[in-house]
């Protein structure tokens, strides 16, 4: 496949918004940082900018604002190869260096290709089973989820869960596990073993309400790392840069994050004892939420006991208190989460305007 270099070349007074688009501009996900001469400056990956997010680095900031964030935690510099250098060798590079992405250079360090290791191997033997965790209650919802459980709720001309359904079909995950309680049957009625939507899908019903962990327990066993999303929310995020991130990270466990802003509408007052040291007047304070997806190694799904109620935060804390790895996965496309009535409006108003593409 030839890749289109005027589609991955960026210079550094670009957005980290426009970046995002270079980077996700066609198969080769990567944007490659040069100068007015199309020079090699070095080469950002979806990785590089959610690590930046969570540093505090916005969209409208400048590229090179990404830039110092990698450098500071790679003060390496670019992974390249010369023109002239053999399939071989380029993927030996790329295996050496774990990368999947290698710009090529001529004699003047000008940028004239770029290298996908996707393209000089079979695609990647990874596969992701995936989970959806549909079987609460809604209650928040009623009475629109008196007569049908929350993850089948309409939304334009198909349910929640079709579309997440979808999603993850696109992704290339086609090993669904759905969990289900509240009302299975209208479910499993829908999609029956999933071939009808060009999926396999697997039920795993709870007898007794689990908790938002405790069906895991329960699933078949897969030597791979699970996606795990809630059966109310819907984004538009790249799974696959999910699981690089997950496995670049060497974690036990990725939590999706968003960054919410909350405004409060007074004077927020800081004290020492009585004593006050300071008024800030209306803040917006900044938190990353849990999005309500993960990927989690099937070895940590042990910690789950068997058959009682137990919760996700439950688990990320003992992975964490058991000295394993949990990390955050910024989340800077399309999210919401259909918790309440105002969620479900808004997701509405999303799908009518195509802010989220069914």
């Amino acid at each position: 496949m030839d890749i289109d270099l005027t589609e991955k070349l960026i210079t550094s007074d670009k957005t980290v918004r426009e970046l995002i688009q270079c980077i996700d501009n066609g198969l080769c996900k990567i944007a490659v940082l040069v100068d007015d001469h199309d020079n090699l400056i070095d080469t950002l990956t979806d990785g590089d900018v959610r690590r930046a997010l969570i540093k505090g680095i916005s969209l409208e900031e400048s590229v090179s604002e990404i830039q110092k964030v990698k450098t500071e935690i790679n003060p390496n510099g670019p992974i390249f190869a010369r023109e002239g250098i053999t399939r071989s060798a380029q993927l030996d590079k790329m295996d050496k260096e774990l990368i999947r992405y290698l710009p090529i250079i001529d004699d003047n360090n000008k940028v004239t290709g770029l290298v996908m290791k996707d393209e000089l191997l079979s695609k990647r033997d990874v596969q992701l089973q995936a989970v959806v965790m549909a079987g609460g209650k809604g209650e928040r919802l009623r009475p629109l989820t008196d007569t049908i459980p929350k993850p089948m709720l309409p939304m334009g001309d198909k349910p929640i869960l079709e579309l997440i359904v979808n999603q993850l079909k696109n992704s290339g995950i086609l090993n669904i596990n759905v969990t289900t309680h509240y009302k299975h049957e209208v479910i499993a009625n829908h999609f029956g073993d999933g071939s009808s939507f060009g999926v396999n899908i697997n039920y795993v019903e709870e007898d007794q309400p689990l908790g938002t962990a405790g069906s895991l327990k329960k699933l078949p066993h897969s030597p791979e790392p699970v996606l795990v999303i809630n059966g109310d929310v819907l984004t538009d995020v790249n799974f696959e840069a999910m699981l690089d991130f997950h496995i670049e990270h060497l974690a036990d466990m990725t939590v999706a994050v968003s960054l919410q802003k909350i405004s409060v509408p007074y004077g927020v007052i800081q004290t020492d004892g009585i004593n006050i040291t300071n008024i800030e007047e209306k803040p917006v304070i900044q938190h990353f939420m849990n999005a309500g997806f993960y990927l989690i190694n099937p070895e940590v799904l042990e910690y789950i006991p068997d058959d009682i109620p137990f919760d996700m935060p439950d688990l990320i804390l003992t992975i964490i208190e058991s000295n394993q790895r949990v990390i955050s996965f910024p989340v800077h496309e399309y999210w919401v989460d259909i918790g309440k009535h105002r969620d479900y409006e808004q997701a509405l108003q999303d799908i009518g305007k195509k802010v989220f593409e069914k």
